[in-house]
């Protein structure tokens, strides 16, 4: 069976960093190179799910789409 996971994956001035939708607890990737993140992160849910089973799964209904925002805040 092949779970479907949504992944942020966000720029740093020196590295990606990328993170699963839907884990309970803390699963997170990095790399110099956006693929280099996947599949660090793809390796850390490998992991976690390895550790932990189907208990590090949010319950849930999935997470059908994921969106990015931005928005102001006068300080």
């Amino acid at each position: 069976m092949v779970k479907q996971f949504k992944i942020v994956v966000e720029k740093h001035p020196d590295a990606y960093v990328a993170y699963p939708l839907g884990t309970k607890g803390v699963v997170v990737g990095e790399g110099q190179t956006y693929e280099e993140a996947l599949a660090d992160v793809r390796s850390a849910i490998s992991f976690h799910l390895e550790s932990f089973g189907q208990d590090a799964l949010e319950p849930e209904t999935p997470v059908l789409e994921a969106f990015l925002a931005e928005t102001g805040i006068v300080l």
